[in-house]
């Protein structure tokens, strides 16, 4: 723990479970967040709770049993985190643990734990030191050139304006899961970027040359901006259903041929880059600093793998900067005759002219690491001479961040459409909602890899469904409260909250607090997602028990409780507002996967009525059962006839 101007830092422990494990994995970030919300001394209740083997805490009291055994089964794992307390929470009086010189115990064994890849806190004077966004936050990223997270600093010279090109697609065919990954991503680091001041320019290209766009088109017997067209336009409806924003700009590389032709021409005057018979080449051998995004060195890249061997290069793992012509495909003119640009020229060229030639954040998935982002570093760094070690002046590097989220698999297996494995995002919004996906998609850090499972999307439904209908009960709620208050209770002075009302105004400042610390921390998405947990059960015990019912500022714990988890969802790019049609349209898609009607659910639950009514509980429970292995729970008592469930088909 650490003071200083006013404030008190503190740095929290975490053991909770390995992703393996699902259930222990909501545990742990359920632990984390108690823990980030209750300081110093919760931690110590745990760590304390812990060597005796058992989780009898008020932190952890907050997870069901069944959660808590599974975390405790689980492999363990650490994590560390560290937030501020302004001057008045500080003030409330903790018995600060000083986390870094005392050792947890498990089992009775004192134990050190390390996180593989974790970057220390900073120190105090570290810390001061730390660039700072408008509103005062530090967003801390995963470079992957520095291979480790690094505060963010944009370059311009106000510290408020911030350019980022992410890479879009290849318009050739509909997209799949793992472009919905890619842009999810990069909307909530977008969203982020805006929400904490910063005025960002937000560049995503689309290739709409390509040896597989001209393949697609030949085959339909159509011409390739016809293609193009389509596909632009069902890929903006797939991504808006998503609820990702849209780009700033989104330039195409066939409007900026000339740009690419002057960048290959100046290559070829610095001598990095030669003609071949109408190609032209980009020579690596020229450039020493090759590799050094991906970490390759110059002997891995062996002709006969992912490189075509062709006598005419210098070196076999030489790339092309532009193609000459070939019957059937569009072609520009150029100094080296008719022909296309190559893949990787077009986005060094349209950065170079849409946002300069030094960007901030350059992103992308995982897989464009190696070749396409580490020939782009090669074609820019070598164009301005970026990190030269010749002996020019170096000029800034030609991008500050670069971050890249991590692969999806399918059932653990890699996508593949040999496979059969292979899905689009309009393929499986067509049965889950694509906030479902959504929710999946953001469950998992970013820059981890994803399994793609059934299971998964309809735990993210039936999630969901659950926060929304949270929501919309605690609006109904609070819209009554507040309606049949007295003028004394309006006008009157407040009494002090009480119950789980109190608990409640005190959570959603903590839980706000909590978000904020998640999403500054490289994007910490699942912790901010599960730190909603504890906000949505204390707003069902206000909505629906006695004791939540009679605690004196409800109508206050209630609006703060809903704001905050308003706040959340609004910065992970989830519906903010209304409810009550994503709730509809889950019921619906919760029939249609269930080959069902609403009048099939009347008949059965009428059906089940009678039975009830002639005790015949048998027949009652078949009934119910039979809708439930279809994802359909009917409910007793209350105003829902039925919801939906969580239902896996193995097959």
């Amino acid at each position: 723990t650490t003071a200083r101007q006013g404030t008190i830092q503190r740095q929290i422990w975490v053991v909770g479970a390995t992703t393996e494990h699902t259930i222990g994995k909501i545990a742990a970030m359920s632990l984390c967040t108690s823990i980030l919300a209750s300081g110093a001394r919760g931690m110590h209740r745990i760590a304390r709770s812990a060597s005796h083997q058992r989780h009898a805490t008020p932190c952890a009291s907050r997870l069901s049993s069944r959660v808590r055994c599974a975390a405790l089964r689980a492999p363990v794992m650490v994590t560390r985190s560290t937030y501020v307390l302004t001057p008045a929470a500080a003030a409330s009086g903790e018995q600060d643990a000083d986390s870094n010189s005392r050792p947890i115990r498990l089992g009775g064994v004192q134990r050190r734990f390390t996180t593989s890849g974790a970057v220390a806190s900073p120190s105090a004077a570290d810390a001061d030191a730390m660039p700072v966004a408008p509103n005062g936050q530090t967003l801390m990223l995963h470079n992957t050139m520095a291979r480790r997270k690094e505060p963010f600093s944009p370059r311009d010279s106000t510290g408020k304006k911030v350019n980022m090109y992410v890479c879009g697609v290849t318009v050739y065919d509909y997209s799949h899961i793992g472009h919905a990954r890619v842009y999810v991503a990069f909307d909530v680091l977008y969203r982020q970027l805006t929400r904490m001041g910063y005025d960002v320019t937000y560049c995503r290209n689309f290739t709409d040359v390509d040896d597989k766009i001209i393949k697609r088109a030949n085959e339909n017997g159509e011409e390739c901006d016809t293609l193009v067209d389509r596909f632009i336009a069902a890929f903006h409806e797939d991504i808006d259903a998503l609820g990702c924003l849209r780009p700033t700009i989104e330039p195409r590389a066939t409007d900026h041929i000339q740009d690419i032709v002057t960048l290959c021409e100046r290559l070829i005057e610095k001598g990095y880059a030669y003609p071949a018979d109408g190609d032209v080449y980009f020579s690596v051998d020229a450039l020493p600093e090759y590799g050094s995004l991906s970490g390759r060195k110059q002997e891995d890249n062996r002709a006969g793998e992912r490189v075509a061997v062709d006598d005419r290069k210098k070196n076999p793992a030489d790339f092309a900067l532009w193609k000459a012509a070939k019957p059937g495909e569009p072609t520009w003119d150029s100094p080296w005759g008719a022909g296309r640009p190559g893949w990787h020229i077009e986005c060094s060229a349209m950065i170079e002219s849409i946002l300069g030639k030094s960007i901030d954040i350059h992103g992308g998935g995982q897989d464009l690491v190696f070749p396409h982002h580490e020939n782009e570093l090669a074609q820019s760094t070598a164009s301005c001479r970026c990190c030269a070690t010749d002996g020019d002046e170096p000029e800034e590097p030609f991008v500050r961040y670069w971050v890249h989220n991590g692969f999806v698999k399918v059932d653990s297996e890699k996508m593949s459409k040999s496979l059969g494995n292979f899905f689009t995002i309009r393929e499986v919004t067509e049965k889950y909602h694509p906030f479902a996906l959504r929710w999946m998609l953001l469950g998992t850090h970013y820059r981890a890899p994803i399994n793609y499972t059934q299971r998964a999307l309809e735990e993210a439904s039936d999630r969901l469904y659950y926060l929304y209908q949270t929501l919309v009960d605690s609006r109904v709620a609070l819209t009554e409260a507040e309606a049949s208050a007295t003028d004394a209770e309006v006008k009157g002075k407040p009494k002090p909250p009480t119950g789980v009302a109190a608990e409640g105004i005190e959570l959603a400042v903590e839980t706000k607090a909590a978000v904020a610390s998640a999403l500054t921390d490289d994007l910490n998405t699942p912790l901010a997602m599960a730190s909603l947990s504890s906000p949505l059960k204390t707003l069902n015990d206000l909505v629906s028990t006695k004791k939540g019912k009679k605690a004196v500022g409800r109508n206050v714990a209630l609006r703060d409780l809903v704001k905050t988890v308003e706040e959340t969802l609004e910065a992970v790019g989830l519906p903010h507002e209304g409810g009550e049609g994503l709730l509809e349209e889950l019921r619906l898609l919760t029939l249609a996967r269930a080959g069902l009607t609403q009048a099939d659910v009347d008949e059965a639950v009428a059906k089940r009525a009678e039975a009830r009514a002639a005790k015949d509980f048998a027949e009652s429970d078949r009934i119910r059962d039979e809708l439930g292995a279809k994802g359909v729970a009917l409910m007793d008592g209350g105003s829902q006839v039925w919801r939906p469930a969580t239902v896996v088909n193995d097959k």
